[in-house]
């Protein structure tokens, strides 16, 4: 997202945003003491270890250690990126963003929301109708035939357009929304010999198709009469705020339970998505259409790495799933095929068998190239001279845009078993298909630098003493200038404590601190920021009474506190430094020029350890 956002917007953002109410949106939140638990969204737990603390507007879990602020939690939680997690909280909170305060920006921002009102308002418009009025009885005829539920109907929001011409046409007017703004949603269409306005949806059951954060940006109306010429299907045109290859239907509801599963399922349409979703297979979603795109495989890239193709049963559903391998291929997602059993498709199969039933089949689902290779033997006479090379070259087109040489040897010999031949025949067949790659993945802005994250070697966790030093010297801001003038950096041996200690006092010298918050977040690494927020939010465990479960309790001079963690740290730092001249001395190797400079060394660490901890104004600490 190009533009730049200053710090005082993040800030305006992050007070208008309270941390308490923001997780309190996604998560049940209880009350504990001062701060508020819940169960980790982001691991699997039993017991509660998620901490939100609404005074430091902090968050961490003891469990998994993410933490961070509101912005990060957002991110994680959504899986998207800090500045859609910013645009979020700023559309949530009503702060426009400085970026978009050009005159251009202003303009298409406010057709955005202009846009994005008229979609919402019909949604409400056509659940109305479809509920209360007798031009929706057709539709709700239809969904009790199909199944549909009261609680399904009313969760994803399913509405009914009357069969009428001008029905939106007037309503966007009574609305006072102009003309011009129903004509760019694509609810209505100019005719242009006469110049007059027709409503794009008649006599349809409409499903409202989401963004991501369950905005409604299109409608997919669905036929219930008319002659056999009629489309079964209309979709919203493409406008600002709705891309047909950048939309998944299900996706807003579906995202969290796909990455809790670790693989999405991809079907076909709306009944078969709601179907699933209601009989507890949440984690399923649907391009509009059987058309599946580069940037659709992308966007299920954030959530998963595995998806599971269940498109209908007919040759239209089947094709389909061969022709989005390419993509799903370039976006480096694993696929799995789960064939329902002809004639049925997700819906039919869910009403005759139950969803334990289709949670089975999706489970059970085979790799994509076992079930390529049966669909090449149903579609190709196998004891044929052409259909045996129309099978070879189906089979080797396929593998080889995978560029795996292990997978193109298996099937390979998967092949020649099926085909009754040698497999080393198969192999030189399979070698002489030129190969042909997968789309190339355009990568994102950040690939290369996320890739280099995920690479570096995680650093070594802080030792309890420096773990304490840290919160302390964090929680007293009076400590910070004693710091910046006693305590050498060299002294914490873990560098996540050594980084926020630098971080902590280069503010103080530049004088550039601002708050707890923007600290936390210009530190380089999730894991430093998490190790912060840890140490904000944990309390130190002192054992009162030797006993082997020591009790946690409120410091009663963290004070005092901070100055002996500081006198222990420097001492075990200098005892590091005594032992290693130990080593170098009694080395066989060594002159006795060396010997004696290394004694003279020992001897100076030896008097600062004796010494009490000073500034370096010589006052006493």
């Amino acid at each position: 997202m190009a533009g730049f956002l200053s710090p005082a917007t993040r800030e305006q953002i992050r007070a208008a945003s309270d941390i308490v109410d923001v997780i309190g949106s996604y998560l049940p939140l209880k009350k504990n003491g001062a701060n508020f638990t819940a169960l980790c969204p982001f691991h699997k737990e039993k017991s509660p270890s998620f901490n939100v603390n609404a005074h430091k507007q902090i968050f961490h879990c003891f469990g998994c250690h993410k933490g961070g602020d509101v912005f990060t939690f957002v991110q994680d939680y959504e899986n998207i990126g800090f500045m859609d997690a910013v645009r979020r909280l700023a559309e949530r909170a009503k702060i426009p963003l400085e970026f978009e305060n050009t005159p251009g920006a202003q303009e298409s921002r406010h057709l955005k929301d202009q846009l994005l009102d008229i979609h919402e308002q019909l949604t409400t418009r056509w659940q109305n109708c479809l509920a209360n009025e007798a031009a929706g009885q057709l539709a709700r005829d239809y969904l009790a035939k199909r199944g549909v539920s009261a609680e399904a109907i009313k969760l994803f929001r399913i509405g009914a357009a009357p069969e009428l011409w001008d029905d939106t046409v007037n309503w966007s007017k009574s609305k006072n929304f102009p003309i011009e703004i129903a004509e760019q949603a694509g609810l209505i269409i100019k005719k242009e010999e006469t110049g007059r306005h027709y409503d794009r949806f008649r006599g349809r059951l409409m499903f409202p198709i989401c963004d991501e954060q369950g905005r409604v940006v299109g409608f997919s109306g669905r036929v219930l009469s008319g002659d056999e010429k009629t489309a079964k299907y209309v979709n919203s045109p493409e406008t600002p705020i709705f891309t047909k290859s950048k939309i998944f239907f299900g996706l807003d509801k579906s995202k969290r339970a796909i990455l809790d599963a670790g693989y999405a399922i991809i079907c076909e349409g709306q009944l078969d998505l709601i179907a699933c979703y209601m009989a507890g297979v949440q984690n399923i979603v649907a391009p509009q259409g059987t058309a599946f795109t580069d940037q659709h495989a992308r966007i299920i890239k954030r959530y998963c790495n595995e998806v599971v193709l269940c498109f209908d049963s007919d040759n239209a559903g089947q094709n389909a799933i061969v022709r989005s391998l390419d993509h799903l291929l370039a976006a480096e997602l694993a696929v799995r095929v789960a064939v329902v059993p002809s004639p049925h498709d997700p819906d039919s199969f869910i009403k005759a068998n139950g969803g334990e039933a289709f949670r089975t089949l999706v489970e059970n689902a085979e790799g994509f190239f076992d079930y390529l290779l049966k669909r090449l033997l149903a579609t190709n006479d196998a004891t044929s001279d052409k259909g045996r090379l129309a099978i070879l070259r189906g089979m080797a087109e396929a593998l080889h845009k995978t560029g795996n040489s292990v997978l193109l040897d298996t099937h390979a010999q998967k092949t020649a078993l099926r085909l009754g031949v040698a497999v080393d025949a198969v192999r030189k067949e399979f070698s002489k298909v030129k190969p042909q790659p997968a789309f190339v993945r355009e990568n994102d802005p950040d690939d290369s630098m996320l890739a280099s994250e995920a690479e570096a070697e995680a650093p070594s966790r802080p030792s309890q003493d420096e773990f304490t030093f840290i919160k302390l010297f964090l929680e007293n801001e009076n400590s910070v200038e004693l710091m910046a003038k006693c305590f050498d950096h060299n002294w914490l041996l873990s560098p996540i404590s050594r980084e926020v200690f630098i971080s902590r006092i280069r503010l103080f010298e530049t004088n550039s601190w601002s708050s707890m918050n923007e600290f936390i977040m210009g530190l380089t690494s999730p894991a430093i920021q998490s190790f912060v927020t840890e140490c904000l939010t944990k309390p130190l465990i002192v054992n009162t009474d030797g006993s082997k479960n020591p009790r946690k309790v409120e410091l009663p001079n963290p004070e005092t506190q901070l100055a002996d963690v500081t006198l222990k740290l420097r001492n075990q730092w200098l005892d590091q430094q005594i032992a290693v001249l130990t080593q170098k001395i009694n080395s066989p190797e060594a002159d006795d020029a060396q010997k004696l400079q290394w004694l003279q060394e020992q001897q100076q660490l030896r008097q600062q350890r004796r010494a009490r901890l000073m500034p370096r104004e010589n006052q006493p600490f």
